[in-house]
């Protein structure tokens, strides 16, 4: 007899496990279709001995303190600080927008003031964007959004950015100063021996049993438990009784080089030229030592329900729709919870999906 069944060992499943089991001293299984644990924050040595992430790159950043020391009771951290490129007419320029980005791109020295005039200039006046391009536009203008937004959200999405939310581009920030971190959140690193050594610390405990490589639907009618913590795609909890929701998903393609280093950041974004979206080589964010180097191009796909890893929910009207009715099936469960990101059909950076797994471990 179980207190908990959770159903999906992600980051979100993890997390409530962990509280669940010591601090409530309750017991739990985790049921995961996957053959490992970590959903898409899942990391590993390859057969050349270099540590990649095999769903993309995953950096930890948080203003939470709290969430902060909670992870740190399982790792080390090696401090990171993540800094992104974007590939433009052959040379790499500074990413999010600053000061840089502006001198590398029309080749003049800014301050401050200087960009903010620029900037006022470009900008395209409307009052409540209503899409993904023009809260791009309003902020940005036109120049910048040609160049850096509209060929990338277009590869990513796979949908004209005039028919996406305009959440898809306005949580990318505008900085007028040289700060080029792409986070600025007080705490940002990567577990010093990987996101899954630190998700094996969080499981190893009396009170959790783990179940990989199963569906819980072929599994759940012979499990004895109180109550349920499900992190899978709601769609599929309800099977698809409203229609699949839509996602994008994502081709990894990862190549190991004989040298040791290949681009001069962890990532570079490609908006124009080339199919992929961007490459990540990991050693930037590992600080492992190694003569060769491994990247990884990403090239974003219609997602295939059979076969595909949903990366991203496709945040359209319609798509909230379908949601919406499902959320509202939820509401007549009293005893399941319906958290993380597949679960709530949501983009949640990684910290967001500790802190749903501890809440509801304690709720």
């Amino acid at each position: 007899m179980y207190d908990f069944c959770i159903i999906g060992a992600g980051i979100t499943g993890i997390s409530a496990a962990s509280v669940i089991a010591r601090e409530l001293d309750k017991k739990v299984i985790i049921i995961e279709k996957r053959s490992h644990i970590g959903g898409n924050c899942y990391d590993f040595y390859n057969e050349h001995d270099i540590l990649i992430h095999k769903y993309g790159p995953h950096i930890f950043h948080t203003k939470d303190k709290k969430i902060w020391n909670y992870l740190s009771k399982f790792t080390k951290w090696i401090p990171y600080i993540h800094k992104v490129k974007v590939y433009i007419k052959g040379k790499y320029i500074s990413f999010p927008i600053n000061l840089n980005t502006l001198e590398e791109l029309l080749g003049e020295r800014f301050d401050e003031k200087k960009m903010k005039e620029w900037i006022k200039k470009e900008q395209v006046p409307i009052d409540k964007p209503s899409n993904a391009e023009e809260a791009v536009i309003s902020r940005m203008g036109k120049f910048l959004y040609e160049l850096f937004f509209k060929n990338y959200t277009l590869k990513q999405w796979g949908i004209d950015p005039k028919k996406l939310s305009p959440e898809v581009t306005s949580r990318i920030p505008i900085r007028f100063n040289r700060d080029d971190r792409y986070f600025d959140d007080p705490y940002q690193g990567i577990p010093k021996q990987g996101y899954t050594e630190m998700f094996n610390r969080m499981l190893s405990h009396k009170n959790i049993e783990i179940v990989l490589n199963k569906d819980y639907k072929e599994i759940i009618d012979g499990i004895k438990f109180n109550k349920m913590i499900y992190t899978g795609p709601i769609d599929y909890f309800f099977d698809y009784q409203y229609g699949h929701l839509p996602y994008r998903s994502i081709k990894f393609e990862f190549k190991t080089l004989n040298q040791e280093w290949f681009q001069p950041v962890a990532v570079v974004n490609y908006p124009n030229e080339y199919k992929f979206t961007r490459i990540t080589e990991f050693k930037h964010l590992t600080g492992q030592k190694h003569p060769k180097t491994t990247i990884c191009y990403e090239y974003p796909k219609d997602y295939d329900p059979q076969k595909d890893v949903p990366c991203y929910p496709l945040l359209q009207k319609e798509a909230q729709e379908i949601y919406n009715k499902y959320k509202k099936l939820t509401k007549k469960l009293k005893s399941v919870f319906f958290i993380g990101r597949l679960a709530e059909y949501r983009y949640l950076n990684m910290d967001e999906c500790v802190k749903r797994g501890i809440e509801v471990g304690f709720s």
